[in-house]
């Protein structure tokens, strides 16, 4: 089940078809899952193709932004220099940040022979730690589950919660993982799509908004088995025409969408986004100046500028993703013991509701 699935709503704007980060053409979503009872895993990988052809000699412009910086993601240093991202966005556990950038480099070495000849890769790895069900002193995720990973992606929508690089990680003291959600803008007769998936981590169980509520007034006051900060991996991405500065204007308004949710970006938590754009692809090799088209952001006096209405899709669709991940996740039990029960959506429904009738029946 997803957020809208019980009849709830985020913003204004309309969501794509799938309501989903592969809404927009020619993203392409793989995970695969790590699941083990000898030692405990509960984990896995998500992996992001920014589209259907070679990333590393077709690359796109891209930005990051960081929220709070206790995490890792490989690769940054290169978009904030260049701007371009010239590989698929995995996703995984920290403990496996070192076997997910080997595995992505042998896989992309695998499907092109320039791959580490002409120019080395190196991928944008991204991860949260799982620690509490996963256990990571086990060992890193095995190559494998990477390769599937990237094998398996499709421009389906992605499944939601525990799954993929989510397996593990919990939202708010409950069980959490991969949220996605699309909305579509129209820029000047034209149509774009914004899509963002997240692998969320974070939050304290106080901290939760429900459609602008605090949820601590009707959940139980028992305290979860899990009180750690967390992170939040954010991945945005669109078709409309945008450059890497503004791209980093993107990616920023994810945190806003986590606000939303009651996200603070805790001290020990690491909020790390990335922002692309599939509206040109950057050749490795050009005879010419490659000429892009981009949309001209800025202040119109009265008109405004056409970019909010992008930063509009993204905090809307960050924060129905991460909505999604909360209703999606089911209850996982992981090492030691450890649990992390589902959201009680039928509790809060009902909360919901009893609200209606005792404000209807004051007036």
């Amino acid at each position: 089940m997803r957020f809208r699935d019980y009849h709830l709503t985020v913003g204004y704007l309309p969501t794509g078809p799938q309501n989903a980060i592969t809404d927009v053409p020619g993203v392409r979503v793989g995970q695969s899952n790590y699941i083990k009872e000898s030692p405990v895993h509960r984990t896995g990988v998500t992996a992001i193709w920014p589209h259907a052809g070679n990333s590393f000699r077709e690359r796109v412009y891209a930005g990051t932004w960081v929220l709070n910086g206790y995490g890792i993601m490989t690769g940054r240093a290169v978009i904030e220099e260049w701007g371009l991202l010239g590989s698929p966005i995995v996703l995984c556990n920290t403990r496996s940040i070192g076997a997910g950038f080997e595995a992505t480099v042998r896989y992309m070495e695998k499907q092109d022979d320039l791959v580490g000849d002409v120019d080395v890769l190196m991928p944008v790895v991204a991860e949260c730690d799982d620690g509490f069900l996963n256990d990571n002193r086990a060992g890193a995720t095995p190559e494998a589950v990477f390769h599937e990973a990237l094998d398996c992606a499709s421009s389906n929508s992605p499944l939601e919660g525990a799954v993929g690089a989510g397996s593990g990680t919990q939202l708010f003291g409950f069980k959490g993982g991969i949220g996605t959600s699309s909305r579509i803008v129209n820029l000047g007769g034209r149509s774009y799509t914004v899509g963002v998936l997240v692998n969320t981590n974070f939050g304290f169980r106080h901290q939760l908004l429900i459609q602008g509520e605090s949820a601590s007034s009707w959940l139980s006051h028992d305290e979860p088995a899990y009180r750690k900060e967390g992170s939040c991996i954010g991945v945005v991405a669109t078709d409309a025409p945008l450059l890497p500065t503004q791209l980093k204007r993107l990616a920023k308004r994810v945190g806003l969408g986590l606000v939303r949710t009651g996200s603070v970006g805790n001290d020990g938590s690491g909020e790390l986004f990335i922002a692309f754009s599939t509206a040109a692809r950057i050749p490795r090799e050009s005879k010419t100046p490659h000429a892009v088209e981009h949309i001209v952001d800025g202040q119109f006096w009265t008109l405004g500028s056409p970019i909010d209405h992008l930063f509009d899709a993204v905090v809307e669709a960050s924060h129905e993703a991460v909505m999604n991940a909360l209703v999606g996740a089911r209850t996982v039990t992981g090492r030691d013991g450890h649990q992390l029960e589902a959201f009680p959506m039928e509790k809060y429904l009902r909360h919901r509701q009893s609200g209606r009738e005792e404000y209807h029946g004051t007036q």
